[in-house]
C-alpha cells in the first residue's frame, strides 16, 4: 500500500448559496468528507494506492461514506462502523470563496470513538506513508488510537505524514491543541501547515523560518501552504518557496487535502529530495489550485493527467 491515511470520515453539509452565512443560508447540501478521507480519495485520484483507517456510525450516512471512498478505488478494510453514535455532520458555510465558516454535530460523533484494539495495523504495516491530522487528536479514544497507529507505522519503517489541520472550535483550549499537536510533530516525518498554524506552531509568519523552527520538534520536512502564493518548505539543508498558479477560486475547501496527498505521492517517487523539493511542491501547489476551481472536495479532486497539465501550462 502506498498511502494510509487515519482520522474523521464525516458529512459535510455544504451551504447551498456561496457568498451567505450561517442566518442567511437557505439550505445545506450533504457531501462526503474529513481530511484524511479527502486525502485518501486524492491520492487514489491521482494514481496511488491508498486506503482510510476511521470510524464512521453504523447509519445511512456511515455506509453512504464508504461506498463513496470505494467508488474513488480507496480500500476501505480498515473502517469501522459504530451502532452507538451517529456519522459527524460538519455544516459549512462559504462566506467567499475563500473561506470557509464550520459548524461541527460531533458530541461525540462516531469518528472520536475510533480505538487503539480496532486498528488494523497489517495494514498500517504494509504502507510507505501513513498520514493523519490533528482532528483526531482532539479526544479520546481516537487520540490514543491516532498515536498508536503512528507508532506501529514508524517501527514498521513507514514515513509519517502529518497535517496540522488545525480546528480551534474543536479543542477545549489553545494551549491543549498545541500540547497535543507538538507530541504528535515529534512521531512525523513530514508535516504540512497553512499560514495560521505556522504562526502559531513558530511564532513566526515567515514561510521559512517557521518551517525551520518547526523542524525543531521533529519532523524531517516541513511544507506551508500560502493561498495563492504557492507553498514554502524547510529541511535540515535546504529551504525555499514555490510558485502558486492563478486560478478562479470558486471554493477553496480540500485544496489543502489535495496539496498534502500530491506531495505525497512526490514523495513516493522522490523521497526527501532537496534537490526535487521544490519541483514536488509545484506539483502540489497545481494539486491544490484545480481543487479550488470546484465546488466541494472530492468531486473537485484532480487527476495526475490534469495537474501535469497545469504545471506543463
Amino acid at each position: 500500500m502506498d498511502i494510509v491515511c487515519l482520522g474523521e470520515i464525516i458529512m459535510d453539509m455544504f451551504a447551498s448559496e456561496t457568498g451567505k452565512d450561517f442566518f442567511s443560508v437557505s439550505a445545506f447540501l450533504p457531501v462526503a468528507g474529513g481530511a484524511p478521507a479527502n486525502v485518501a480519495v486524492a491520492a487514489a485520484r491521482l494514481g496511488a494506492k491508498s486506503a482510510f483507517i476511521g470510524k464512521a456510525g453504523e447509519d445511512p450516512f456511515g455506509r453512504r461514506l464508504e461506498n463513496v471512498l470505494k467508488s474513488h478505488g480507496v480500500d476501505t478494510r480498515g473502517m469501522r462502523f459504530d451502532t452507538r453514535y451517529r456519522t459527524t455532520l460538519n455544516f459549512m458555510t462559504l462566506p467567499d470563496a475563500n473561506r470557509t465558516e464550520m459548524l461541527f454535530y460531533r458530541n461525540p460523533g462516531a469518528d472520536m470513538m475510533l480505538e487503539p484494539a480496532e486498528l488494523d495495523r497489517d495494514l498500517l504495516a504494509g504502507a510507505a506513508f501513513f498520514h493523519f491530522g490533528s482532528v483526531s487528536l482532539a479526544a479520546e479514544p481516537c487520540r490514543s488510537a491516532t498515536l498508536e497507529a503512528a507508532r506501529v507505522s514508524r517501527k514498521a519503517g513507514s514515513m509519517v505524514s502529518f497535517d496540522v489541520n488545525y480546528r480551534p472550535g474543536l479543542w477545549d483550549s489553545r494551549q491543549h491543541a498545541v500540547a497535543e499537536i507538538d507530541a504528535a510533530l515529534g512521531l512525523s516525518h513530514v508535516a504540512k501547515v497553512n499560514e495560521a498554524e505556522l504562526a502559531l506552531l513558530s511564532g513566526t509568519d515567515h514561510p521559512e523560518t517557521g518551517c525551520r523552527k518547526i523542524l525543531e520538534k521533529g519532523p524531517a520536512l516541513c511544507v506551508a501552504t500560502l493561498g495563492p502564493r504557492g507553498s514554502a518548505w524547510a529541511t535540515s539543508v535546504s529551504a525555499g518557496t514555490a510558485a502558486g498558479f492563478a486560478v478562479e477560486a470558486v471554493d477553496a475547501t480540500g485544496a489543502g487535502d489535495a496539496f498534502m496527498a500530491a506531495l505525497l505521492v512526490r514523495l513516493l517517487k522522490t523521497g526527501l529530495d532537496d534537490e526535487l523539493m521544490r519541483n514536488s511542491l509545484r506539483w502540489a501547489n497545481a494539486a491544490g489550485a484545480l481543487t479550488a476551481r470546484k465546488k466541494g472536495v472530492m468531486n473537485a479532486l484532480p487527476d495526475a493527467k490534469e495537474v501535469d497539465e497545469l504545471v506543463g501550462r
